[in-house]
Parts: structure tokens; C-alpha cells; sequence
């Protein structure tokens, strides 16, 4: 969900700046040498994936993969984001540089809650409940990320409320999708590629 250009309020740009700053410092400190491929790799699927935009007032909707790269890579998740979306912000104008931080710390924060909150859970549970956890990574991730989208609005301008209730609610159809592709590709994972899960 890219907010767009020149919308956002000052104070919320550098807030936004400064959370993605401390998360791609600690991010880039915690991916190792053999863990390089595999953040590159999913930073590329985030890219493809969130190509396809849907406008939703100052906001837009797209899938995003945000809980499987949560659940992969940990607080890598902020170099992968931040590198995907400096791309598509320069190559195709989605976002812009401004909002850049912003738009960041939205979507590899709510990956990393995700990491936080269910990582354990779906690394060493039973086939039920990864499957049951990974779909609810998958829809909660990207609800937090449309809640923060909200709130970055709602933060910079009262008058953007109802537009933040909008993109909440748009995003609850896309949510549930993301649950369903979550699982999918984790079990697929946990089964065909472990260590990816490590």
C-alpha cells in the first residue's frame, strides 16, 4: 500500500523515516553472508508482486507477500522492502522518494510483527497449526498494514480519515488472499526447503 506523494505531513515523514533507518541498521547487521540469496530473493518476489496497483484514494491496495518475507527473514525483511520499493519508486513512480520511509516502515514493520509473533509457531508446530498460523500471519499482516497506512493518514490530517477507513476496509478482500497464498507458500517451504525457515 504506497501512500502517495506530497500528502503526508512532516512529522510523520521523519517518523517514518527514522523507524525505517533503525530497522534497515539492525536488518542489515543481522542478514549473513548466507542469508544474501534468499533476502534478494523475496525482495524480488515483493517487487513483482506489488507491481499490479489498485488506487484507492492517496493509498492503493496490491498483494504483497508481507508475512511469508516476515516469516523468512526476520528484521531482513527491512532491506528487502526498502530496496523493492526505492525500485519501483524511481523506475515506475509508485510512492516517491519522500514517502519512501514511510511507505517502508508501513509494510516491513508489519512483516516483522509477523516474524515476531508467529515465527516460533510456525518453524516448530504441527502441519495443522503452521497451516492455521501462516494464514493468520498472512491476513493480520497485511490488516496492520492498511491500520498504519490509516494512521499515517489520519495523523497528518483529519480530513483523511474517512479515506483511511476506506483503505482498511478495502484491503480485507486482499487480506484474506494473502492468508491463503501465506500458507501455501510456508508449507511448501517447511516441506520442500527447511533451512529457509531457520
Amino acid at each position: 500500500m504506497h501512500i502517495s506523494e506530497g500528502i503526508l505531513s512532516g512529522s510523520v515523514l521523519i517518523a517514518g523515516w527514522a523507524g525505517t533507518t533503525a530497522g534497515i541498521a539492525v536488518g542489515l547487521r543481522k542478514i549473513d553472508s548466507s542469508r544474501i540469496v534468499r533476502t534478494a530473493l523475496l525482495s524480488s518476489a515483493f517487487f513483482l508482486a506489488s507491481l499490479v496497483n489498485v488506487r484507492i484514494g492517496p493509498s492503493s491496495t496490491h498483494l504483497s507477500l508481507l508475512a511469508p518475507m516476515g516469516l523468512v527473514l526476520g528484521w531482513g525483511v527491512f532491506p528487502a522492502v526498502f530496496t523493492a520499493l526505492l525500485l519501483q519508486s524511481v523506475l515506475f513512480h509508485f510512492g516517491g522518494l519522500l514517502v519512501l520511509g514511510v511507505n517502508t516502515f508501513i509494510m516491513a514493520g508489519s512483516a516483522l510483527s509477523m516474524y515476531l509473533l508467529f515465527g516460533k509457531v510456525v518453524r516448530e508446530g504441527s502441519k495443522i497449526l503452521t497451516v492455521c498460523m501462516s494464514f493468520l500471519a498472512g491476513v493480520l499482516a497485511v490488516i496492520l498494514a492498511a491500520g498504519l497506512a490509516g494512521l499515517c493518514l489520519g495523523l497528518t490530517d483529519n480530513n483523511f480519515v474517512n479515506a483511511a477507513k476506506v483503505i482498511v476496509i478495502a484491503h480485507v478482500p486482499v487480506a484474506l488472499i494473502e492468508g491463503l497464498v501465506t500458507s501455501f507458500v510456508i508449507m511448501w517451504l517447511k516441506k520442500s526447503e527447511p533451512e529457509f525457515l531457520s
